[in-house]
């Protein structure tokens, strides 16, 4: 009988949730959800100085804006608790006087440090291959110290001792823990446990080689929430970050990833980070999204920015003749105000490059009477309607065009003009028209 899979991402509330820290945990996740298994989330808060709640509360939300959920863990409870270190003491003291009665630590300065038994440890990583590390020289590989002279735990005893405890069968984590591998597997031995299978996955480079640090654009998880990414384009972004389908393809939903994720099909080279490439998916997933999704998205942004949107119908409107320009959610705002008040500002650059001539205002008088009569306010007619204008004045169309669209919105691009004028309604579009020729004081 298989083992069962059980994997957990075990973060240290400290800052914010790194990029590098959510594509480990998705990993962690993808490879629990493609076995069945259960994933598991670890506060490793032992760090009494630097940990906050603000860090812990913002690595919850960070995943569970990604879609990743934890089967235990924080507010998920679970039968191998408590989920964060602070409140396992006991369990370390048990394991701590397993190992003194064992022979295995000694003092030193206060300290407690674990005595290395000097041999080769073989690392045999999924990712990674097979790795000789020769612990025998106490020059280049120090008896470990697992506890401080203070009292508080060191990260590599308690990280074996909880993963013994959650019964880990997989460790999935990042490429820069495999130089600790060894001195873990030692803790393993001496404690007579199996240690688990290990995966040490790419690091995330930036363009330039470098090692993505905290300050590197693109670093938070929390920043892609600000700015309005859709969780899903990320998270399909960060699939792809040491993992590919093998096929060339770059969206590729999530449950197929789920079917097709492997350790063994995760890329040994660093992972480059292209926020590029982030932001073009962000904007597939939008314009291939439903429309209902797209609001429910773009709602908190709006009244973020104090726009009213208390009149469904005509809101739907509006976001369905922009939603093909929105890359990004936060600025849905700012292509959609001037749809929702009247004291909208004027773009200067886009009034004196249109009404630069005196004849574009009184085209937009004449194209203001021509809507006046209009009765039936569709697209069809007010395509017609201006095209027939512009015929009868010997004007190209773009000539009453441009007008009206500034006219109305205060800015030379947006969605297509007949559908603003169709969703602004004939009442406003005139109204608006009347503004612009009164500012210009052509009339």
């Amino acid at each position: 009988m298989t083992p069962a899979v059980r994997v957990r991402f075990a973060p240290s509330p400290t800052g914010y949730l790194h990029i590098g820290g959510a594509r480990t945990a998705l990993f962690n996740w993808l490879f629990a959800r493609h076995h069945g298994g259960k994933f598991i989330l670890r506060i490793e808060d032992t760090d009494k100085t630097r940990n906050t709640e603000e860090a812990a509360a913002a690595i919850y939300e960070g995943l569970r804006w990604l879609g990743l959920d934890w089967d235990e863990g924080p507010h998920a409870g679970g039968d191998l608790g408590p989920y964060l270190q602070s409140e396992r003491t006991e369990i370390y003291e048990r394991y701590l006087k397993q190992l003194q009665d064992g022979g295995h630590i000694f003092e030193d300065a206060g300290a407690l440090r674990f005595r290395s038994p000097r041999e080769h440890v073989l690392v045999d990583d999924i990712v990674c291959g097979k790795i000789d590390f020769d612990l025998t020289n106490p020059g280049t590989h120090p008896d470990m110290t697992i506890r401080r002279p203070d009292g508080s735990w060191i990260f590599h005893f308690v990280n074996v001792i909880d993963d013994i405890e959650m019964k880990i069968s997989h460790v999935i984590r990042g490429e820069d823990h495999l130089s600790n591998t060894p001195k873990h597997i030692e803790l393993y031995r001496a404690l007579g446990a199996a240690p688990p299978h290990f995966a040490h996955i790419p690091l995330i480079l930036n363009r330039d080689g470098s090692k993505m640090s905290k300050r590197d654009e693109g670093a938070r998880v929390a920043s892609y929430i600000e700015q309005g990414y859709v969780a899903e384009a990320v998270r399909n972004y960060l699939c792809l970050l040491g993992w590919s389908p093998k096929d060339n393809r770059e969206k590729i939903e999530i449950d197929e990833v789920v079917k097709l994720f492997e350790l063994e099909k995760i890329n040994r080279r660093n992972a480059a980070f292209d926020l590029d490439k982030c932001f073009w998916l962000n904007g597939q997933y939008i314009a291939q999204m439903s429309l209902d999704r797209f609001i429910e998205l773009a709602r908190p942004f709006l009244e973020k920015a104090d726009i009213e949107v208390s009149d469904k119908n005509y809101l739907r409107a509006v976001l369905s003749i922009v939603k093909e320009k929105i890359k990004l959610l936060s600025d849905v705002s700012e292509w959609t105000r001037y749809f929702f008040i009247e004291d909208y500002e004027f773009d200067p650059a886009a009034v004196e490059k249109v009404f630069g001539k005196a004849e574009a205002a009184e085209r937009l008088i004449a194209l203001r009477d021509e809507f006046t009569g209009i009765e039936n306010w569709n697209l069809e007619t007010l395509e017609s309607t201006l095209k027939n204008l512009a015929q009868k004045l010997g004007c190209k169309t773009g000539d009453l065009v441009h007008p009206a669209r500034v006219a109305v919105s205060g800015r030379s691009v947006g969605p297509s003009l007949y559908h603003m004028l169709e969703v602004m309604g004939k009442q406003r579009v005139l109204k608006r028209f009347q503004r612009m020729i009164s500012q210009l004081g052509a009339e």
